[in-house]
């Protein structure tokens, strides 16, 4: 169930909390704990790239919430080339066929400006799907600027950590952002946001959607174990166990979105 504030004039604004996750267990956690949406990715240690076709539609199955899909197709930076756009055309195709509701995209130039062209091709695959432009935009060389070109784009909302390592850090420039828009698309915090601090940040900016992982760590249940073998350069000295979404600090992260409206 979504969040409901009044506003001060007497009408009511939606509170979202959103769960990034990158598997079952995760959005089984989500829809447990109470999360309104859920931003699902492949390769969170790498800021989150494309998930499988598989992994979109199985996690549709537990998660009746917001689906929305990263269409990333490698980490690192956001320019991007032309067969790598490709594939992002047809991620976005693919996503809308597995049972989406959104997508989350961003494209930027060389010159750290929103790459226009290339974010309105996603935007036309997409077709009536939610949008998120994703924190491509703390990359951008201003983020004032590159607002301004997301907002012409018509795009629904902005993850991001303000152009900072982390939100707590970046929440005085989230709230100037946020005064900027006027209402005219919706900045959502996320990158260091915690169920501890979730309430203070989403007094101090006036946003209407906040996004966090809720992870905590799960071991495995391999009882033979080769520790003198890794599989990745993340997993390395630790390949037996790994974070997921947690129900209870979801839970604890939509007590805490609660609070932030009653107070």
């Amino acid at each position: 169930m979504k969040t409901i504030a009044k506003r001060p004039g007497g009408g009511r604004l939606t509170k979202m909390l959103e769960i990034c996750i990158d598997g079952v267990a995760s959005a089984e956690a989500a829809s447990k704990g109470g999360a309104d949406r859920v931003e699902l990715c492949a390769n969170l240690p790498e800021g989150g790239t494309t998930p499988s076709a598989g992994m979109i539609r199985a996690v549709r199955r537990v998660f009746s919430g917001g689906l929305m899909v990263i269409i990333r197709p490698r980490g690192y930076d956001f320019l991007y080339s032309a067969a790598e756009m490709d594939a992002m055309l047809e991620d976005v195709r693919v996503a809308r066929e597995f049972g989406a509701d959104g997508v989350v995209i961003g494209c930027l130039k060389a010159d750290g400006t929103v790459d226009a062209e290339r974010c309105v091709r996603l935007i036309e695959a997409a077709g009536p799907l939610d949008l998120t432009f994703h924190r491509a935009f703390d990359m951008t060389r201003d983020l004032g600027e590159a607002l301004e070109t997301i907002c012409s784009l018509g795009v629904k909302r902005i993850l991001t950590s303000g152009g900072k390592a982390d939100v707590p850090t970046g929440v005085a420039v989230i709230a100037d952002l946020v005064k900027q828009s006027a209402g005219r698309v919706s900045l959502m915090p996320g990158g260091g946001v915690t169920p501890e601090n979730l309430a203070e940040l989403v007094r101090a900016t006036g946003v209407r959607e906040i996004h966090l992982s809720a992870r905590h760590r799960v071991n495995g249940g391999m009882t033979f174990r080769n520790e003198g073998c890794f599989m990745g350069t993340f997993s390395k000295n630790d390949e037996y166990s790994w974070r997921e979404a947690s129900e209870d600090l979801i839970r604890q992260a939509k007590s805490a979105l609660v609070s932030s409206i009653q107070s």
